[in-house]
């Protein structure tokens, strides 16, 4: 399965003059709500990622996604697992599980995202997830950036990788791209503006 191409057909891998959730800026975009606006995309891509969770031997229960980039990724690869799907989201400002949702004892759960960069928002949801008496079994996403080490790729997890190195990520493709700070960028040097794409602020 050619997930680059998925994303290019979907317009959902975009190339121009972006400003990240991180400040960074960078010339191409993943904008994997676009993948997700079709469901029919959304469950092959779920079910491609429910086959490599389900050859690793993991138990799964559920699955837990931060809200909002994760919702459609988790709530797909749940029905895929054939497990319960819930989700955390952010109550000024602190990541949280709310709506009734219940967390049991021993539970064994996969944190679900949309992209994995650094994994702070899914590491947040997990924390959520262990204070209520829940284990975390394993990381899910459609995308890993590069930042940090999924099953299958020879990336090795850099510095700023805020998941656990002793569970597993899951993912179906790298997207490695070059990211510059605001005062070492090429194209804020040449002249042009960068645009903000993503579900923060925009």
């Amino acid at each position: 399965m050619n997930i680059e191409q998925i994303y290019k057909d979907a317009q959902a891998l975009l190339e121009g003059h972006f400003k990240l959730s991180s400040g960074n800026h960078s010339k191409y975009y993943l904008q994997s709500a676009k993948v997700l606006e079709d469901p029919k995309t959304a469950k092959l891509l779920a079910d491609e990622l429910a086959k490599q969770i389900k050859a690793s031997g993991i138990q799964v229960d559920a699955v837990c996604s931060p809200a909002l980039g994760g919702l459609v990724a988790g709530f797909a690869l749940a029905t895929a697992l054939d497990v319960r799907f819930i989700f955390a989201e952010r109550v000024e400002g602190e990541m949280t599980i709310r709506r009734g949702f219940e967390v049991k004892e021993g539970e064994k759960y996969i944190i679900c995202e949309d992209i994995i960069t650094t994994g702070g928002s899914a590491l947040e949801a997990a924390k959520q997830v262990e204070l209520s008496g829940g284990e975390i079994v394993a990381y899910a996403a459609l995308a890993n950036r590069g930042f940090c080490s999924r099953v299958g790729s020879s990336i090795e997890a850099k510095a700023n990788c805020k998941l656990p190195l002793n569970k597993p990520l899951f993912a179906l493709e790298d997207f490695t791209f070059e990211m510059y700070a605001p005062e070492d960028c090429p194209m804020c040097k040449e002249g042009s503006v960068a645009y903000k794409p993503g579900s923060r602020g925009n």
